[in-house]
């Protein structure tokens, strides 16, 4: 399969759940506590589903993995993971920077991803030996000559489990600037070099395997917190940085004194 086509089609699953999505966005809902029937669920399971019924329809041999509706053949060579709404916080308060993650795994290594902004209809794209595009421009990530002129981000304090928030901190008081928030559309506003590192915990796969190949697309690079590829099995903790020549820096702030991770 040329990766051109699985490019292609990547779009058009993107095309398709932002098209299930925009409907139900700001729209007048109240949260219950049992949320089944929210619209954020009904958005969620919508866009996936019209993502799954594309995948079935092209490529019927490939695997699937998704947020809503779990695995279909996840053993095959190739899966596409999905995660129809990633920043569900956001979606809910009408804040449009959620996003919707598309990734094309192979034997367990990320090697297409996309971020769908929906509403703003901004797109990253990143594919194996190609570089990042936004909306079909490419993107660079930028450099930085040290930590204290960096600027980090993640998406809330709260995900940090354990010792893990303390050796953030640590990070965190190294660099210029701390931004909470933004979920998968940090990872592309590093690619596009407007922040220079994201670093999170408590990620699970479908979280993070569209980003990779947008990240290092763009120059950057990906890694869990040892400093150690991403592959399906090691997608929990994960650093996002634009210019690798800081990641030793990174990893050893995020090691400093306590426990490792």
């Amino acid at each position: 399969m040329a990766l051109s086509d699985d490019i292609a089609l990547a779009q058009a699953l993107a095309d398709a759940a932002g098209a299930a999505i925009r409907p139900f966005f700001r729209a007048e809902f109240g949260l219950e506590s049992k949320a089944d029937a929210s619209p954020v669920t009904e958005a969620d399971r919508a866009a996936e589903a019209a993502m799954r019924a594309l995948i079935e329809e092209h490529r019927p041999g490939d695997g699937i993995i998704g947020e809503e509706y779990g695995p279909t053949r996840a053993d095959a060579d190739r899966v596409w993971v999905l995660d129809p709404i990633d920043g569900t916080r956001s979606f809910v308060a009408g804040r449009p920077i959620f996003g919707t993650l598309i990734a094309l795994m192979q034997e367990g290594w990320p090697i297409l991803g996309i971020i769908d902004q929906p509403i703003g209809r901004e797109r990253w794209l990143g594919a194996v030996g190609r570089p990042t595009t936004f909306n079909d421009s490419p993107v660079k990530a930028r450099a930085c000559r040290d930590l204290d002129q960096a600027i980090l981000a993640s998406t809330g304090p709260q995900y940090f489990p354990g010792c893990t928030g303390e050796h953030f901190s640590i990070l965190a008081g190294q660099c210029r600037e701390t931004l909470w928030g933004g979920d998968c559309y940090n990872y592309g506003l590093l690619a596009s070099g407007h922040l220079d590192i994201v670093v999170e915990a408590g990620l699970k796969l479908h979280d993070v395997a569209a980003l990779v190949p947008i990240v290092e697309g763009a120059g950057g690079r990906m890694c869990d917190w040892q400093g150690d590829p991403l592959t399906d099995t090691n997608s929990d903790a994960v650093i996002a940085i634009g210019d690798a020549a800081r990641l030793d820096d990174v990893i050893e702030a995020l090691h400093h004194g306590g426990h490792d991770h």
